[in-house]
């Protein structure tokens, strides 16, 4: 799966012939699972249609800052633009545009949308050999640099004046992939295999009965996918639920028992620079499975238990170079248990969470956490959403790859 899955990417077009390949430019950031909006200039209308980019992006294609054709329209606002993207991509990139870009010029939506913008900025320019040599397109490019902006370099060939030289903007295939690349060398966990454990486990007491919990996953399942955003290759270890990863690139093994999830972590720990031990691994299980459905004969039922192998004392024991996370579930005395386990179980960090804290526990989509590292420094989080309380963990996580 594409890095640009899910992302918001706004496409700036200015007036250049090259604005005929942004139509197959918006085609493959859509196919990639970005979200796309298009800005023109006025000019770029004459070059490729409103219509056809709208048609490709399925989204509204901005030119001006008042809908001319219905006077009575809101107007289109370019910092909602600016704010909206994740990405902001200018291309083509005309000696006209650059100049404006690099002397602050805001003569168009497109220009007072680009000065609006906190995200990252790529450009591809695109004009003949003779422009793109001149001294003052140069002097754009130093600028726009020092802004921070990301050239997407221009490609030598033939030019629509019929020279042939540099000044070609660069093909779709190639900007998508500039794009992603630039991305990627950036992500903090790009050299990084990271394992996750989550759901619950489910222990066998006769083939239609089990020992189980209420655990969804859904924590797990968040940390997988931060994981991956953040450039990881991710391992995911998972107990039966009902979820399923939006990230084709995480690895998910299935496994129903304690035992089947420690052979599993046990199998790919060696391999790995984190593991987050999120699962809600159940503690006992049936000493003895019955092979055919128990009869309900008495009034009471008697099954003796045994504990299940503890997974994360296993890792503890043999990690080297791992950054080794656990979670803890508490319903009292809940920090002075979680820094017990984090000592017995030779944790870097643990992640507590108490049953007592509303919207926070099993089934919930939000999460209150407080995490201890080894040093059993306490930094307590207020309620979030499981997508930003894994956002939270991997911050505390990613410093100690340095250490």
């Amino acid at each position: 799966m594409s890095i640009l899955s899910g992302k918001k990417i706004l496409l700036g077009i200015s007036a250049g012939i090259a604005a005929y390949k942004s139509a197959f430019l918006v085609r493959l950031f859509v196919k990639a699972g970005a979200e796309v909006k298009v800005i023109m200039t006025p000019s770029a209308k004459e070059f490729v249609t409103p219509l056809t980019l709208s048609t490709l992006s399925k989204n509204e294609v901005f030119s001006s800052f008042t809908n001319e054709e219905n006077e009575n329209a809101s107007w289109n606002n370019h910092v909602e633009l600016a704010l909206w993207a994740d990405f902001f991509v200018i291309a083509p990139a005309t000696a006209n545009t650059l100049s404006k870009m690099g002397n602050g010029i805001c003569d168009n939506l497109l220009m007072a949308t680009y000065l609006s913008a906190k995200c990252p900025v790529y450009y591809a320019p695109a004009m003949d050999l003779d422009m793109y040599k001149h001294q003052s397109v140069q002097v754009a490019f130093e600028k726009l640099k020092q802004f921070g902006n990301i050239q997407i370099p221009a490609g030598v060939g033939e030019l629509a004046s019929g020279l042939y030289g540099e000044g070609r903007m660069a093909e779709p295939e190639e900007i998508v992939a500039f794009i992603e690349k630039d991305i990627t060398s950036k992500l903090p966990l790009r050299n990084n295999k990271v394992l996750i454990t989550a759901g619950p486990t489910y222990e066998t007491i006769d083939p239609v009965r089990f020992i189980g919990n209420h655990s969804s996953g859904k924590m797990g399942y968040a940390l997988a996918e931060t994981a991956s955003s953040l450039g990881a290759q991710v391992i995911l270890v998972s107990g039966p639920t009902q979820l399923s990863t939006k990230n084709n690139a995480i690895q998910k093994i299935a496994v129903t028992s304690a035992e089947e999830m420690y052979e599993a972590c046990h199998k790919h720990f060696d391999k790995v620079d984190i593991a987050i031990l999120s699962a809600a691994v159940a503690d006992y299980k049936p000493k003895i499975k019955a092979t055919q459905k128990i009869k309900k004969d008495d009034a009471t039922l008697s099954i003796e238990l045994e504990s299940t192998k503890d997974i994360l004392a296993s890792l503890g024991e043999i990690k080297r170079h791992q950054i080794l996370v656990g979670f803890a579930l508490e319903t009292e005395n809940e920090l002075e248990n979680s820094k017990k386990k984090l000592r017995k179980k030779n944790l870097d960090l643990i992640v507590l969470n108490s049953l007592n804290d509303k919207g926070a526990g099993f089934g919930s989509e939000t999460n209150k956490i407080t995490i201890v590292n080894k040093e059993e420094q306490v930094k307590t989080f207020g309620l979030k959403s499981k997508t930003e309380v894994a956002g939270d963990i991997f911050n505390e996580i990613i410093p100690l790859l340095n250490e």
